[in-house]
């Protein structure tokens, strides 16, 4: 997916001070981006489309609908922006993929009589554990 395809109105970029790489850097700019993608009032992306997505954000998914990711990796702002704009479309990417539906199928014959002879066999290992009353 390229960045054509995500609205730049469904991105809120927020830009916040970050732990990790950068020295004194860290303490003065503001290199950690923080991506909203405003996931219920998007109109390019198709229903089904939204439901997996939902379900792939996890934690990232907010109560007003907001998928929030947080990349605060790298040392500059621009290389923070451009991860979290990779893990989003890699998200909506993984979302796209609709998952094949599930054929129930019976169990093969031998697959059953191999189920019933293991059955027999413990049964009879049981039966000879037991203590004779006659």
């Amino acid at each position: 997916m390229t960045r054509s395809t995500i609205p730049a109105c469904d991105l809120e970029w927020t830009f916040v001070r970050s732990a990790g790489p950068g020295g004194q850097n860290v303490n003065k700019v503001a290199s950690a981006a923080q991506l909203r993608f405003l996931l219920a009032g998007n109109q390019t992306l198709a229903e089904g489309v939204k439901q997996r997505l939902r379900r792939l954000a996890g934690r990232r998914l907010t109560a007003d609908g907001s998928i929030v990711i947080l990349a605060r990796g790298e040392r500059s702002q621009e290389q923070n922006r451009r991860e979290a704009l990779e893990r989003l479309e890699e998200l909506i990417e993984r979302a796209r993929v609709e998952p094949k539906p599930r054929r129930r199928t019976k169990p093969t014959k031998g697959s059953q009589e191999r189920r019933i002879d293991t059955k027999k066999r413990r049964g009879a290992a049981k039966r000879d554990r037991r203590t004779p009353w006659d």
